[in-house]
């Protein structure tokens, strides 16, 4: 298994798209079914956004100083799927607006990922090489194993708390 930070980011998208096709397709009337979707979702975004703020994106800041509009814009756009995350982990499938805003997440979730792997993701491979991504990777990895899986554990908690006065 690699351990190039980009390959195990894109991975992670890959994961991601799949859980919000499988929301998109479930039909209107299966709760059910998409309350556990959701639940995914948001445990998925959790790793993934912890992952990324808490190891790739200090790094990168560090490393590749040019490309520190890119990673702040990133951290917003997280910014903005955390409070959407916290909010739809405290709703039920059945509530009016659970659709609506998971549809929300989604579109932005898919408008970062295209972002960073069209135009973030060359830029970064270009200015750090592969020797670094594999570090950047391994660091990436052990972060994950530790990672909060719900907005509501602690380590999660403190970045959603940013998020809300921030």
């Amino acid at each position: 298994m690699s351990t190039d930070a980009i390959v195990l980011l894109k991975n992670d998208h890959k994961e991601i798209r799949k859980a919000f096709t499988e929301f998109e397709r479930a039909g209107d009337q299966a709760q059910v079914t998409k309350g556990r979707l959701v639940d995914r979702i948001i445990e998925l975004l959790t790793v993934h956004t912890y992952i990324e703020n808490e190891v790739m994106y200090p790094k990168v800041r560090e490393l590749l100083p040019d490309l520190e509009d890119d990673v702040l814009e990133s951290y917003e756009e997280h910014h903005v799927a955390d409070l959407l995350v916290m909010e739809l982990a405290a709703m039920k499938p059945d509530d009016e607006r659970f659709d609506a805003k998971t549809t929300v997440l989604i579109e932005n979730v898919r408008h970062h990922i295209e972002e960073e792997e069209q135009e973030w993701f060359p830029q970064v491979r270009e200015g750090l090489g592969r020797k670094a991504l594999q570090d950047i990777g391994a660091e990436m990895m052990r972060a994950k194993s530790v990672a909060p899986r719900r907005p509501s554990q602690p380590s999660a908690l403190k970045k959603a708390v940013d998020a809300v006065i921030s």
